[in-house]
């Protein structure tokens, strides 16, 4: 069975957000965390939401994902309106249509590396699922450790096992969130090397959370959001 290819799109837009609110209870008041966040993505760009600690940046790249639901506003990915889904359906056209990268890996302690990648795999009835997912790995040099438990990986691998588990799916749409923050300086470069190198040569997007300020001067494009407005 092959990948579901995403819904065809009228439009060469990736993701687009209109005037995106988030709110939540605090003490019994409301506290707004995104303040009417308007952005549009093109297809095949890179941006960077860059802000400090606090700024609202992971909330909106959770909103834009489809992990979280807006307060009020609307979110569209490839024409489709995530608001309009059920919890179930955005699960499905998440993993049918997106990837994701995660500063603390998230991979499953008790799958080896291997068997990390293949999971996705399997989830979508891939029958090369092994074969796609050793030669994703061994792409990125972890030839040698495709038999190897998280905990017995560097950090460094542990996030080429990560991006490996997402590039795997070939996604329209990638989503990294701080996917250095763990990482030493040269390491991190290894990994945004890669990241970049993906996006180029298979056309993804690519959205990047960030607050390094050199890292995001690579991708095409980035925004700024203070105190949950973009600036």
């Amino acid at each position: 069975m092959e990948l579901k290819d995403p819904p065809k799109i009228k439009q060469q837009i990736a993701l687009s957000a209109t005037n995106v609110v988030k709110s939540v209870e605090l003490n019994g008041l409301p506290l707004e965390i995104l303040k009417g966040i308007t952005l549009e993505i093109k297809c095949g760009e890179s941006l960077a939401i860059l802000g400090r600690s606090g700024s609202g940046k992971t909330s909106l790249l959770g909103l834009l994902a489809g992990l979280d639901v807006p307060t009020s506003g609307s979110i569209s990915i490839f024409g489709e309106s995530i608001n309009a889904m059920s919890e179930d359906q955005r699960a499905q056209f998440r993993a049918d249509n997106l990837g994701f990268v995660f500063q603390s890996f998230h991979l499953l302690p008790s799958l080896t590396s291997l068997e990390n990648v293949m999971l996705p795999l399997e989830l979508h009835k891939i029958e090369n699922a092994k074969s796609r997912a050793k030669s994703h790995l061994a792409q990125l040099g972890l030839s040698d450790r495709m038999s190897h438990y998280p905990a017995q990986l560097s950090g460094g691998e542990q996030q080429r096992v990560a991006l490996a588990r997402a590039f795997c799916c070939e996604p329209k749409l990638l989503f990294a969130d701080e996917p250095t923050g763990n990482l030493d300086q040269e390491t991190g470069q290894h990994i945004i090397d890669l990241m970049f190198e993906y996006n180029q040569k298979s056309g993804t997007t690519l959205v990047l959370v960030t607050h390094d300020e050199l890292l995001a001067k690579r991708c095409s494009r980035s925004v700024l959001i203070d105190s949950g407005c973009l600036r």
